[in-house]
């Protein structure tokens, strides 16, 4: 095998540089992955939460107990995340964009917090448009 002579393997510190490019690019990869399957989790547990409590009816039934039980059952299994006020984050994304086509994968949860808390819902198009450009807006 032929010997590449020393100068043109680069130096150290151009290696270490690219191999950290790499490591770089993979976790952000990683992040956005992960960030799309907490997105569509969310809005697929507030779609459930939605169709418990309607129960096919037109409009739900509140029941606050129902919620804070539901959200103690899940963080026995599943930890952090799952108080009744995140429950009810999930339960207005899925009202706020009932369509799960329209959400999209480019905004996280927080810019999705923001956006359901958004008084006048056709504002949301817009505010989703410019996030989505904007990702440092909320640290995403």
């Amino acid at each position: 095998m032929k010997r590449i002579p020393p100068s043109q393997h680069g130096t150290l510190e151009s290696l270490a540089s690219q191999i950290a490019e790499i490591v770089q690019q993979a976790r952000s990869q990683v992040r956005q992955s992960v960030n799309q399957a907490m997105v569509a989790s969310y809005w697929e547990i507030g779609r459930l939460i939605v169709e418990y409590e309607q129960q096919g009816q037109e409009r739900a039934a509140y029941g606050q107990r129902q919620l804070a039980e539901l959200s103690t059952r899940l963080t026995d299994l599943f930890g952090k995340g799952f108080d009744v006020s995140n429950l009810r984050n999930m339960r207005r994304f899925h009202l706020a964009f009932p369509i799960r086509e329209t959400v999209s994968p480019e905004l996280s949860w927080s810019h999705y917090n923001v956006l359901t808390k958004v008084e006048n819902p056709s504002a949301n198009k817009g505010t989703q448009r410019r996030e989505s450009h904007q990702p440092e807006l909320l640290g995403a």
